[in-house]
């Protein structure tokens, strides 16, 4: 528990289904007793077809379910990071139930096009993985800010251990990643005055919706069970285990909280030591 979140509020982006790490987050800093937002695509998602996304209904559902259990207020609002003006009312909609956001995690993310070789990508499907992961991160966080302005607070933009260790076949990905961590530094320089810190998580393998699709992608590709290719997975992990998404969750509490008041500007691996730096 960091108990100078009680009373602060969060905007989660991409933290409408229950099976993503969105929703590890909101529900570690509701416990908190951080006032939360949830933010997805909801019903937006019918034009958005490819991605995976909560319903209005699941975002309504987690929305309600932080607040009886945790006894915070919460908000469910949909929005689109890749269209400026969905964004702009997203804002609209959050200043007319909370004056300010202390805690921005920015946190949608998609891969389209894969697998494929960067010289064989499809050039729509690279665009749009890096203007979802990439600009969608600096329009959501170009828009939030001014909320942010009077009183400081912290971003926590959800980069990935690929913005790092290219993977094989999802170039579009590890590119736009890099990117988010690269933007992250720059937001900290930039905003440190305003007493606003950002950082970046960077997570290996974590077990998720997303990544069962990732299993199951690689196994078809492969040839085998997305169960052997799990275990390969954990061989090359020194804790022996796929992260889970509450071990996110406790980092970016910490990130948010007042116990991290002297980091900013860092992009922070958690891989289970698949990935050490200097």
């Amino acid at each position: 528990m960091f108990e100078d979140l009680k009373g602060k509020t969060a905007l989660i982006i991409g933290a409408g289904k229950k099976d993503g790490i969105g929703y590890a987050i909101s529900e570690k800093l509701a416990s908190c007793g951080t006032n939360i937002i949830i933010a997805d695509l909801g019903q937006l998602a019918a034009e958005k077809t490819d991605v995976a996304t909560g319903t209005t209904q699941e975002m309504e559902d987690i929305a309600n379910g932080l607040a009886s259990e945790f006894g915070v207020q919460t908000l469910a609002v949909d929005v689109d990071v890749t269209n400026t003006d969905s964004i702009a009312r997203m804002v609209e909609k959050i200043k007319k139930q909370f004056k300010t956001v202390d805690i921005l995690c920015n946190n949608a993310g998609a891969s389209f096009g894969v697998p494929s070789a960067t010289h064989e990508y499809d050039e729509g499907a690279w665009l749009k993985t890096v203007d979802l992961n990439l600009h969608g991160v600096f329009r959501v966080t170009k828009a939030v800010v001014p909320m942010m302005i009077e009183k400081g607070g912290s971003i926590i933009n959800t980069s990935s251990k690929a913005g790092k260790a290219p993977p094989l076949f999802n170039g579009a990905y590890a590119v736009s990643k890099a990117g988010v961590s690269m933007l992250t530094k720059v937001l900290a320089t930039e905003l440190a005055g305003s007493k606003i810190r950002a950082n970046a998580i960077c997570p290996g393998v974590i077990q998720s919706g997303l990544t069962d699709w990732r299993f199951d992608l690689e196994a078809q590709f492969f040839g085998t069970t997305s169960e052997e290719r799990i275990q390969e997975m954990c061989k090359t992990i020194p804790l022996g285990r796929l992260g889970t998404q509450a071990d996110v969750g406790s980092l970016v509490t910490f990130l948010a909280s007042d116990e991290s008041s002297y980091i900013t500007g860092q992009a922070i691996n958690i891989t289970g030591g698949q990935l050490m730096e200097l």
